[in-house]
C-alpha cells in the first residue's frame, strides 16, 4: 500500500492545483471580466471526488500564514469550499447539487475584489462607514454573478451566506426556511474556517475550540441539521488535531468514527507497527479515549521534534 507520507504529499500537491485554479478564476475576473461558469463547474466536480476520495488526508492540509496573508480571498475560498462540500457529501447531495453548492461556495467572497483589501485584511477595528462597505460584498457578489447569468440558486448561496436561522444576518435578514440551503451551508463552513484560522488581528483558536464555537451558536445563528454534518464529518476532535490520549500517549486524529463524533481514529505519534506503518488507536467510550486536546503551541511544539 501507498504510505500514509506519500500520500498526503500528492494529496496536498492536488490541493494546491485546485487553491490556484481558485486564484485564477479571481484574477480573471479582476484582471478581464470574465467568469467561466462551465469551467468552474467542471472543476468543482472533480473536487468533489477527490474529497471523496482523501477527506482524511485534505482535511489535514493547513495554508501556511505567508501564503494565507498575500491570498487570503482565496485561501479562504478554497478552505471553505472544502467544508461545504464535506458538509453536502455528508447530507448526501446529489452530484448536481454539490456542484452548485461548490461553485457558489468559491464565489462566495468575489464581490470583496471590488473593496479596498484593508477592510477584510487589516488589523484595525472598522469604522462604522468600512462595516456599511464590507456589509455590502454579498450584493455585490450577486449582482457579479447575475450578469454572467449563472443559476439562481448559486448566486442565493453567495447573496445569502451572511443571513442567520435567528434573522440577525445581512442582507436581507432572512430567517429560517427563507435562507437557500447553499447560503446555510457556506455559513458553516465560512465561519468554520474563520475560527480556525490565523488571521493578522487575531491568533487562530484550534479545531476543537471552532468547532465547540459553532455548536453552541446551534439555533441562533447555523442551522442544526448542517452543523451536525459538519460534527459527523470532522468528528468533535477535528481531523488533524494533535491530542493527549487516556493513556498519556500523543496522537494525531486521521479519520472520524461515523458511528460517534466523540471517537476519532488517532494515529498514535512516533510509533509504528512491525510493518513500518504508523499505529492507529480507536478510540473508545471503554477503551483509550481522548483525555484533552493539545493546544495549537503543543502541537506546534510535537511536529518540530
Amino acid at each position: 500500500p501507498v504510505n500514509d507520507g506519500s500520500q498526503f504529499t500528492m494529496v496536498e500537491q492536488t490541493y494546491l492545483e485546485y487553491q490556484n485554479f481558485i486564484a485564477e478564476v479571481y484574477t480573471r475576473y479582476v484582471t478581464r471580466k470574465e467568469l467561466q461558469l462551465q469551467a468552474i463547474s467542471d472543476r468543482v466536480k472533480e473536487m468533489c471526488d477527490f474529497i471523496r476520495e482523501n477527506k482524511r488526508f485534505v482535511l489535514r492540509i493547513q495554508p501556511s500564514q505567508e501564503i494565507r496573508d498575500r491570498n487570503y480571498l482565496v485561501v479562504h475560498s478554497m478552505r471553505s469550499t472544502v467544508y461545504a462540500l464535506v458538509i453536502g457529501l455528508q447530507l448526501k447531495f446529489p452530484i448536481h447539487k454539490l456542484i452548485e453548492l461548490g461553485v457558489s461556495c468559491i464565489l462566495h467572497e468575489i464581490g470583496m475584489v471590488r473593496l479596498p483589501p484593508q477592510l477584510y485584511m487589516g488589523n484595525k477595528v472598522l469604522t462604522p462607514v468600512e462595516k456599511n462597505a464590507i456589509f455590502t460584498h454579498p450584493v455585490i457578489s450577486y449582482d457579479i454573478l447575475r450578469e454572467f447569468s449563472f443559476p439562481l440558486n448559486i448566486c442565493l448561496g453567495v447573496l445569502e451566506h451572511h443571513e442567520r436561522e435567528n434573522g440577525e444576518g445581512y442582507p436581507r435578514r432572512l430567517a429560517k426556511d427563507k435562507i437557500s440551503i447553499y447560503a446555510k451551508i457556506i455559513a458553516v463552513a465560512c465561519s468554520y474556517e474563520a475560527v480556525t484560522a490565523p488571521r493578522p488581528y487575531k491568533e487562530a483558536r484550534d479545531a476543537y475550540s471552532g468547532i465547540l464555537d459553532i455548536m453552541k451558536n446551534q439555533g441562533k445563528q447555523y442551522n442544526e441539521m448542517i452543523i451536525r454534518a459538519l460534527l459527523f464529518s470532522l468528528s468533535l476532535y477535528p481531523i488533524g488535531l494533535y491530542v493527549l490520549l487516556s493513556n498519556n500517549k500523543l496522537g494525531q486524529v486521521i479519520d472520524v468514527n461515523p458511528e460517534n463524533p466523540k471517537y476519532p481514529i488517532v494515529q498514535l505519534m512516533g510509533e509504528l507497527k512491525a510493518d513500518g506503518q504508523p499505529k492507529v488507536v480507536e478510540t473508545s467510550e471503554y477503551g483509550i479515549s481522548i483525555a484533552r486536546p493539545l493546544s495549537r503551541e503543543e502541537g506546534a511544539a510535537l511536529i518540530a521534534r
